[in-house]
């Protein structure tokens, strides 16, 4: 038995329709009864806004004195302590003082020696007075467990300050 296209779109007509009649409802009315409660609640106080007080300018009077914003000069760094760019580089200087490292000490003729390895094994003799390292040091003692380096750093400020640095040596 078939059934006339008729018969069938009768019960669909009325599910459809109270969907249809669903949507047309309004959208917003759960916002604008939320928007009537809040309007009904009673209101609070606000407070006042914080005194605004008026500006005061101060006169700077120290106009013909050093400028706060510029690093000063102290006597040490602006006169003395500086590296001497003039001298000729030793071979030593070109290694950073913490790549080198002391294998030993030997006397000859009177005079005593620092043996000092590079990165590459070669071993080097220097003396008190021989300059080594990146930071303009120079070789103020050896013995026989160290070699003692005074280095001219930068201080931070433009100027240059002396640092203690050495080379122990190494087993």
């Amino acid at each position: 038995m078939r059934r006339h296209p008729r018969s069938l779109a009768r019960p669909l007509i009325w599910l459809v329709i109270p969907a249809l009649v669903t949507a047309c409802s309004d959208p917003l009315a759960d916002l604008r009864g939320e928007i009537e409660r809040a309007k009904a609640r009673p209101g609070g106080r606000i407070e006042p806004l914080p005194e605004v007080r008026p500006y005061v300018s101060v006169e700077y009077t120290m106009a013909d004195e050093r400028s706060p914003f510029t690093p000063g000069t102290d006597p040490q760094s602006a006169g003395g302590l500086r590296p001497d760019s003039d001298r000729p580089r030793e071979y030593l200087e070109q290694f950073p003082l913490d790549t080198l490292g002391m294998v030993g000490t030997l006397t000859l003729g009177g005079v005593q020696y620092g043996l000092v390895r590079t990165q590459d094994g070669l071993i080097h003799r220097v003396v008190v007075g021989n300059h080594l390292g990146q930071n303009d040091g120079r070789i103020e003692s050896i013995n026989q467990a160290n070699i003692g380096v005074v280095e001219i750093v930068p201080d931070g400020l433009g100027g240059y300050v002396e640092r203690q640095a050495g080379l122990a040596l190494s087993d």
